[in-house]
């Protein structure tokens, strides 16, 4: 442990499972002094609980439903009156539900926008305005996604609302540089998550050796692993990462713009 987040207090939406879970894990690791997680199930938020029992950072779990107003807003003003304060935020929720261009419908749009777009803008609002108001520095981190560069035909909805988030991780970094609050972008690519696994099973008939023949198929041997993209998350909350702020970083084995 280095203690890159001593006594920060750090709140992760989609922090019951997954790489949320994993990104709270370490920054409870790394010296938090508080992790506040967000989910939409109450049972994996006490299962996630109790895994991060193991550091000294103390916990607190809110049940919200990202997609429905009012509820990114709400996450953090009580993150904000549990701990007092909130320096550093993660915004780890999202939807992957498949949908092309021609057969995606206003609704599934819509849910994709509501939760990967609108929650994430508001939730980086209102934890602005606390970092403000207490005249203190912090710094954000929004999960985005390779895909966000064009996709798969099969991802209209999530690379719209990817790529929007990621516009608007930059126009807030520019706007909030002078407040010393930092905000950066990490574009993702496949990941082996819980949810990956039911993805594959749901929309791509995958059989339960998916996660052998898809770990063949990439140059690593492996997909991605939320520990390790946890890691570099946490770095670009600390104060290592250093004046670094604005920058959508592909964080990938496949390299974008190359081809045979």
């Amino acid at each position: 442990m280095q203690e890159l987040l001593k006594d920060k207090v750090v709140l992760v939406t989609g922090g019951s499972q997954g790489l949320g879970l994993a990104i709270a894990q370490a920054a409870a690791r790394e010296g938090a002094r508080g992790v506040a997680i967000v989910g939409r199930h109450e049972d994996k938020l006490a299962t996630a609980e109790r895994s991060l029992g193991e550091f000294a950072a103390e916990t607190f779990s809110v049940v919200a439903d990202l997609e429905s107003p009012g509820e990114a807003e709400r996450v953090v003003a009580e993150t904000v009156n549990k701990f007092g304060q909130i320096d550093s935020l993660v915004n780890a929720a999202g939807v992957t539900t498949r949908g092309a261009l021609e057969d995606t419908s206003r609704e599934l749009l819509g849910q994709h926008l509501a939760v990967n777009l609108v929650a994430p803008f508001m939730t980086m609002q209102a934890a602005v305005s606390d970092m403000k108001r207490r005249g203190e520095p912090g710094t954000i981190l929004n999960i985005l996604t390779m895909s966000m560069h064009g996709g798969q035909p099969y991802l209209a909805p999530y690379v719209a609302s990817k790529a929007g988030l990621a516009a608007a991780t930059k126009n807030a970094a520019y706007s909030h540089r002078w407040d010393r609050i930092r905000i950066n972008g990490l574009n993702i690519g496949w990941t082996q998550t819980p949810g990956e696994e039911v993805i594959q099973k749901t929309f791509h008939d995958a059989s339960d050796s998916w996660l052998t023949e898809a770990s063949a198929s990439q140059p690593m041997g492996k997909l991605g692993q939320p520990d390790e993209i946890a890691d570099a998350v946490v770095f670009l909350l600390s104060e290592r990462s250093g004046v670094v702020t604005g920058s959508i970083i592909d964080w990938d084995q496949m390299i974008l713009g190359t081809h045979d």
